[in-house]
């Protein structure tokens, strides 16, 4: 069955994750560079299928557009026309990096674990994915 896949789009990182086939739980998939997604989606839905996408969306604190808000509108636009049978969410992404930094900082992680920002970027991934996922029940 395919998979709802969500993206955390950074202009050099981007954390993804996805979930189980069912599309019950939300579990980190990967971190790949901003320059490489698309490919990297590609192979991806060739392999397994997806059937929707969840995009964050930054905002500010006062609930307004955050400075990377337009990159992410044209990244939106471009995965549209790259795929255009699978719909694109938008989810608000406030506080996701922070509150993955403060799971990460609470875990048995090692300290060199704690400090990767790759697991960071999965960890809002997987926010971002289970906002959308605790929306649609």
């Amino acid at each position: 069955m395919p998979r709802i896949l969500s993206i955390d789009y950074g202009s050099k990182r981007v954390g993804l994750a996805v979930t189980d086939p069912l599309g019950i739980f939300a579990t980190a998939l990967d971190t790949v560079h901003s320059q490489d997604l698309v490919p990297y989606l590609k192979a991806y839905h060739a392999r397994e299928g997806i059937s929707a996408f969840v995009l964050g969306e930054p905002k500010t604190v006062r609930n307004e557009p955050s400075q990377t808000a337009m990159q992410i509108q044209e990244f939106a636009v471009h995965l549209q026309r790259t795929f255009p049978g699978i719909p694109v969410h938008r989810i608000d992404e406030r506080f996701t990096s922070k509150i993955a930094l403060q799971a990460i900082a609470q875990s048995d992680l090692k300290k060199k674990q704690r400090q990767e920002k790759d697991r960071v970027d999965q960890i809002s991934a997987v926010l971002i994915l289970q906002t959308y996922l605790e929306q649609q029940r």
